[in-house]
Parts: structure tokens; C-alpha cells; sequence
């Protein structure tokens, strides 16, 4: 295969002068450095070089924004994967089961058995489509791991001391904590 200089010179979108005076330039140079030692600076190769380099720390940058945008992809696959494969079906009742998603107080009406499962941080509130279900606590706390948004609601197994102290004062008493206002 012929030099691009060949080509263009066939082409006709070169002189046959120009082409000579750029290699008689190109062997100037290559003497100049052999004899002298001199440095000669290509700027049009340094360009070229800085360009690549550029092109790489993009391409680089790229490369890991699509890697974290995948990952990010994957856990959230993951965690409706395993909010799918764990809902609990709940029979509709007719006692409100109030939670708060995002500032806004949401609704389910439940049975009083699926209240005191989700009261006793056994069941959870988790988003998923459109709507909200109920899953196991363990299975909550996976999900927390990895996306804590997808849980609405989980009933918190930790008591503060000072709310163990306040309860010896109110022993003798019956308080209801599931009150319906």
C-alpha cells in the first residue's frame, strides 16, 4: 500500500513541491538531532499525545460512572428480587395500619394479627411497584443494607433506658399502645 503522501500526490490534493519540501524539512530534523543532541519539539505530536491522554481520563471517568450506575442497577434488582419473593399476604381487616413514606402519612387496613406482627417487629413495610407490602424483619434488614429507602416502616426492637425507667412508674397501670383514634 502506498505513503498518504502517494495517495494525495495520485490524488491531486497535493503538490509534488510541497511534498518534497516537508520531507526535506522531516530529514533536516531527524540529521539535526542525530549530530547535535538537539531535543527537536514536535508540537503537533505533543498535541497528539495530550489529546490521547485526555481521551483516556475521559474514557476512564466514563467507565466508572457506567460501573457505579450498573452496581447501583443490580442492587436494586436485587432488593426487588427479594422483596418479590417474600411478601406476606395480609387478609384485608379494618383496623388502619398508619406509616409515613417521604412525609406524607400512608394507610393499610389490616387484621389485628398482622397489626401485632408488624407492632412486634416481626413484619415490615417495604415499597414495591406502585403500592406497599408486607415482609419478614430479616428480610427487611437485608434490604436495609442495601437500598434503606425501599423500607417504609420497621418497628424498632431497641428500648431506650429512659423509657424503661418511666415504665416502672406506670407498671401498676394498663396502658394500650395500639389505640385507634
Amino acid at each position: 500500500m502506498a505513503s498518504l503522501q502517494d495517495q494525495l500526490l495520485n490524488a491531486g490534493l497535493a503538490k509534488k513541491s510541497d511534498a518534497k519540501k516537508i520531507k526535506r524539512q522531516k530529514h533536516k530534523a531527524k540529521k539535526l538531532q542525530q549530530t547535535q543532541k538537539v531535543e527537536v519539539v514536535d508540537e503537533a505530536k505533543l498535541a497528539a499525545e495530550a489529546a490521547i491522554q485526555a481521551k483516556k481520563e475521559k474514557d476512564a471517568q466514563l467507565a466508572a460512572e457506567q460501573a457505579r450506575l450498573r452496581e447501583q442497577k443490580e442492587l436494586v434488582a436485587q432488593v426487588k428480587q427479594l422483596i418479590q419473593s417474600n411478601i406476606q399476604t395480609y387478609k384485608e381487616g379494618d383496623i388502619p395500619l398508619n406509616f409515613t413514606d417521604e412525609n406524607f402519612v400512608k394507610r393499610m387496613y389490616v387484621t389485628e394479627a398482622t397489626q401485632k406482627l408488624v407492632v412486634q417487629a416481626r413484619l415490615a413495610i417495604a415499597k414495591h411497584a406502585d403500592g406497599y407490602v408486607l415482609i419478614p424483619t430479616p428480610v427487611a434488614d437485608k434490604i436495609a443494607q442495601r437500598l434503606p429507602e425501599f423500607i417504609v416502616y420497621r418497628a424498632d426492637d431497641t428500648v431506650d433506658e429512659a423509657t424503661t425507667e418511666q415504665d416502672h412508674w406506670y407498671a401498676d397501670y394498663d396502658i394500650p399502645d395500639d389505640l385507634v383514634w
